[in-house]
């Protein structure tokens, strides 16, 4: 507590040390809130979301190598068995890298889960692909496929989505408690700032009301006093020269306050320079995720198109098999009319013999031109099951691609609410700043004041020279005085 000895400069001082702390405290939780809010954001953005985007991937690899493996059985091209290879390589990469970023154990355990069945689904597929070079029957081969190969491939599906679904839920709780972080951070930047508020208001009363208490006592004595003042122009000379050396003292302490308060400023104007290099960090994150989602809407271009060309195809099909229809047509009339031309041979005797020949010949080339036509008809039904096939397995990547651009778009959300939390936490800081200067004029304002005093309290010295001792009275208001001056010093 200040006591009745204490002078107006340290009164002062007391009170701009206690806020110019509260400006620290305040810039100290600021930058912690801060670099809090940013590392659970960058948490977000460089584990949680790669992780679930890598899940995602899975999908998709698994996808293209059930799709090659379908592919194969129906039209035995080798392409097809090194596309599932490459897709295969390209799950297991990605699995892999689940395996060195998962940051739980379950997790771990779950993706161990997943590399078993990978391998059950694949000692499966080489089985039926085994059979499909023995046996080429499309029906043996479908049971095949949906006995050994399907229930291990829906395992696997399944496995992958719940560690999908775990990835999601870890990523939604990681943006929830960086929400949480950054509402703390507020929360505590506005209780300090209204305790630096409050605190400095009961400083001010408190401050105006005892030196008001002090000065007006004075005054009330130095009304008593001022015949005898007149009288002892000497002694008030003498304080006149105590006095400006005080003064001279309390510029020098008011001086120091202001550099003080300069260099609060800055440090304030850093905390901003700093938040805002972090906004600009969180911008770029944006414009990079946004890349990522255009270039998932390319993917999802090209899938359409491929979508497109296979509906095409399969409506060539179509028009195939009215053909053949009318061939089928035509060659079961000309085996009527051969059959009818023999009919007639064999009843002209001798002399339709050759053209029996020829008409027995030419049936037997329309049942062939039949049999082929039924041959072509089966081929033409395998292609519209396999483009059927192919739809489905493209329309699932399509669906694949949706999930991974609405992830990329949560994202690209959280990244601009860091972004906007960055954005008050730095206009925090240049209120701070432009309080702090605004503080520094006010102190240079009280030296320009304090200067002027010492000036005319010299003045005075001069002008007193010729003035009588004054009474004993007088010597003790000239003491009271200078207590209020000089710190614990009697005249």
């Amino acid at each position: 507590m200040l006591g009745e000895h204490t002078t107006f400069g340290q009164k002062i001082a007391a009170g701009l040390m206690v806020t110019a702390v509260f400006a620290v405290v305040i810039g100290i939780v600021a930058v912690f809130a801060l670099r809090t809010v940013v590392e659970r954001k960058d948490r977000v953005i460089t584990v949680n979301a790669p992780l679930l985007n890598d899940a995602q991937q899975l999908r998709v690899d698994l996808e293209r190598k059930g799709s090659a493996v379908r592919g194969y059985l129906l039209t035995g091209e080798e392409a097809l068995l090194q596309e599932m290879r490459e897709a295969r390589a390209d799950f297991l990469t990605t699995l892999e890298r689940l395996r060195q970023n998962a940051p739980t154990d379950d997790g771990r355990r779950l993706l161990e889960d997943d590399t078993r069945l990978e391998d059950e689904l694949q000692q499966a597929v080489d089985r039926v692909v085994a059979l499909r070079k023995t046996e080429p029957s499309a029906d043996a081969l479908g049971r095949a496929f949906a006995d050994q190969v399907l229930p291990i491939r829906e395992r696997l599906d399944a496995a992958i989505r719940a560690f999908a679904a775990r990835e999601q839920k870890l990523l939604e709780d990681a943006r929830t408690a960086s929400n949480e972080a950054a509402a703390a951070a507020q929360a505590w930047l506005i209780g300090l700032v209204a305790a630096a508020a409050a605190f400095a208001a009961v400083v001010a009363i408190f401050l105006a009301r005892a030196l008001g208490r002090q000065i007006g006592t004075a005054v009330g004595q130095v009304q008593s006093s001022s015949a005898e003042l007149q009288a002892a122009a000497n002694q008030q000379a003498t304080g006149a020269k105590e006095q400006a050396t005080a003064m001279n003292e309390i510029t020098t302490t008011i001086s120091e306050l202001l550099a003080t308060s300069r260099q609060i400023a800055e440090s304030a104007q850093r905390v901003s320079q700093i938040a805002d290099q972090t906004a600009s960090a969180a911008r770029q994150g944006d414009g990079t995720v946004a890349k990522a989602n255009d270039a998932i809407g390319s993917i999802r271009r090209q899938v359409d198109l491929i979508v497109g060309h296979m509906l095409d195809l399969g409506k060539k099909s179509q028009q195939i098999g009215s053909v053949l229809e009318i061939v089928a047509e035509l060659a079961e009339q000309t085996n009527i009319l051969a059959i009818n031309a023999t009919i007639e041979a064999a009843g002209a005797g001798e002399t339709g013999k050759r053209f029996s020949v020829v008409a027995d010949e030419i049936r037997k080339l329309a049942d062939r031109v039949a049999g082929s036509a039924k041959e072509i008809r089966a081929l033409i039904d395998d292609v519209r099951s396999a483009v059927n096939t192919t739809v489905m397995a493209t329309e699932t990547g399509s669906k694949a691609v949706d999930t991974g651009s609405k992830l990329f778009g949560d994202v690209a959300s959280a990244l601009r609410q860091v972004g906007g939390l960055v954005t008050t936490t730095t206009e925090a800081g240049r209120e701070i700043e432009l309080s702090t200067k605004q503080q520094a004029t006010a102190v240079e304002q009280v030296n320009v004041a304090i200067a002027n005093v010492a000036q005319a309290s010299k003045e005075t010295e001069a002008s007193s020279g010729q003035t009588l001792q004054t009474a004993s009275q007088l010597a003790i208001l000239s003491k009271d005085l200078l207590r209020l001056v000089r710190s614990g010093e009697r005249a």
